[in-house]
């Protein structure tokens, strides 16, 4: 439960600082394009699968802590595939144009990937 805590310490803040962002970059450019999906609908889908690999990995690593790379690559899939069905609506919408919407999404996918990567690989090196 510490790391869960621990982990939020540095999520919740991450999460605020590229919603802000984000939130107020889209804004100056919704006059000419109404976005397909609202901001915070997007980092709250990051917030939690996020936080659920964490945990996820938290538990994997506390009982077989030699399968913890494995599960961080299991569940980044399972993440990987999860952003594909979040974003069928907007691939399947017609007359619309969604590179500003892909990008949208995918550019704090990334990041969000990355800070799991991050806090990952502490979690494995400190076996």
């Amino acid at each position: 439960m510490i790391k869960v805590l621990s982990f939020l310490k540095y999520l919740i803040p991450f999460t605020l600082l590229l919603f802000a962002a984000q939130y107020y970059g889209t804004a100056a450019i919704s006059q000419d394009h109404d976005f397909f999906y609202a901001t915070w609908s997007i980092y709250l889908f990051l917030f939690v699968t996020t936080l659920l690999i964490y945990v996820l990995l938290l538990f994997v690593n506390a009982n077989f802590p030699d399968f913890t790379g494995f599960a961080f690559l299991g569940t980044t899939f399972v993440k990987m595939m999860a952003a594909v069905v979040f974003l069928i609506p907007l691939i399947q919408s017609e007359g619309r144009e969604t590179n500003l919407d892909i990008a949208a999404f995918f550019i704090p996918y990334f990041l969000f990937l990355l800070f799991e990567t991050v806090f990952s690989v502490r979690l494995i090196n400190k076996r």
